[in-house]
């Protein structure tokens, strides 16, 4: 019989703010982290604003001398870290270091330091390269240092699946602790994906709003009025333990991780299958693993990215897993922006915020439906319920599909 998993703490980073609960409550206020880029000159982008973190100081986290030698995620992702760890109060030492593993994914990495260093290279040669480009770039090192900084010596790698990576990482890590593999896993994603490289590529694809009289405005998923995602930063972290042991230990456990479900579209690098059928799928395992029937399901925290071709996809794959039982559906995207290898994770803490605090945050920016998006998308204001089991989406490009599924303890 597989191991039950309960999470036992959770912290996050966005342009909201750093701290789940800061952000959950800016979230439950309908605020939007979407702003102007400032900090390269935009002038010539089709696109001209993201959802950054402005202001961003690692200090109360990192000395600024390892700040200099890590990135901008995964300065992020030891912040999150440390605020997850906090709360589960889960101490590793000799006794379980082996049996604590770290699963942490980044769609992008290190993008700035690979620009600021190819920058270096061309002006002035290979010698000036720094030493520490490449553990700054590559996407697994988000995952090191956290494991190097408390000492995890159990499973440690780190999953790249674009926008999915955040809920494959979680759900690998709850495959971990279900077949015995680990005790507790410390797991999540992040990008900053914010570059001058990174919004040239996205524009390049035409995937973004062009909004920028109205950023605040621009994200606005499953509204008749959507023409492209929002980029976004940050990503969060859970902290995920074997249920017996965390409630052996007195641990306040926030939520149960009961269900995980992954699949491929197998049909196009960037556009979703027009019917949701791997989207569909991947809900239905989730909730097949957790044994649930759809009817259980209180909420769901959508992918939602405000394209014209993946929110119609999705609410088709939603409507063939609930039919008539189709819980409130909202899109937290219209706040944060994309944070692409970090948008599931922090929607994962999204989910069980809203299973602790009773409360569903809003899609803002819906104006005008759309008539092939007919769901309850709980438009523009928070609604206040008791959710007993939620359902995060996360898709992305490649066709991979991932989907968890959180419960109430």
């Amino acid at each position: 019989m597989s191991r039950r998993v309960a999470i036992t703490g959770v912290g996050a980073v966005c342009a909201l703010g750093v701290g789940a609960d800061a952000i959950f409550d800016r979230l439950v206020a309908g605020e939007s982290g979407v702003r102007t880029i400032t900090a390269f000159d935009v002038s010539e982008y089709p696109t001209r604003f993201a959802a950054v973190l402005d202001g961003w100081d690692p200090s109360p986290w990192i000395d600024a001398k390892e700040a200099r030698r890590l990135s901008r995620f995964q300065q992020f992702a030891i912040a999150a870290a440390d605020e997850a760890l906090a709360q589960s109060g889960l101490v590793i030492d000799e006794r379980n270091a082996e049996r604590v593993g770290v699963i942490v994914g980044s769609g992008i990495g290190g993008l700035q330091a690979l620009e600021d260093q190819h920058s270096v290279l061309r002006e002035r040669g290979p010698s000036r390269v720094s030493p520490f480009l490449v553990p700054m770039m590559i996407v697994d090192l988000a995952a090191g240092h956290i494991s190097i900084r408390y000492g995890a010596k159990g499973i440690n790698y780190a999953p790249v699946s674009a926008c999915a990576t955040g809920n494959h990482a979680i759900g690998e890590a709850a495959e971990a602790i279900r077949r015995g593999a680990a005790d507790a896993v410390i797991c999540g994603g992040f990008d900053c994906g914010v570059t001058p490289l990174g919004l040239a590529g996205f524009c390049a694809a035409r995937a973004l709003s062009t909004r920028n009289d109205d950023p605040a405005g621009a994200s606005r998923p499953f509204d008749a009025g959507r023409d492209g995602f929002v980029m976004g930063e940050g990503g969060a972290i859970l902290v995920l333990e074997e249920w017996e042991s965390a409630v052996a230990r007195g641990a306040d456990i926030l939520a149960e991780l009961a269900g995980y479900g992954a699949t491929a579209d197998a049909y196009h690098m960037t556009a979703p299958a027009p019917d949701g059928s791997g989207a569909r799928r991947a809900m239905s395992d989730a909730l097949a693993q957790a044994r649930l029937a759809s009817a259980d399901v209180s909420y769901i925290n959508a992918h939602g990215t405000s394209t014209p071709l993946g929110d119609i996809a999705e609410t088709q794959a939603i409507k063939a897993v609930f039919g008539d039982d189709v819980p409130p559906v909202s899109s937290t995207k219209s706040m944060t922006g994309h944070l692409l290898g970090g948008a599931g994770a922090l929607e994962a803490v999204v989910c069980v915020q809203a299973i602790r605090r009773g409360v569903v945050p809003p899609t803002i920016n819906y104006e005008e439906p759309d008539p092939e998006c007919d769901l309850d998308y709980v438009p523009n204001v928070a609604r206040e319920a008791r959710v007993e089991a939620a359902l995060s989406n996360s898709f992305g490009f490649g066709g991979h599909n991932a989907c968890l599924l959180f419960k109430r303890p």
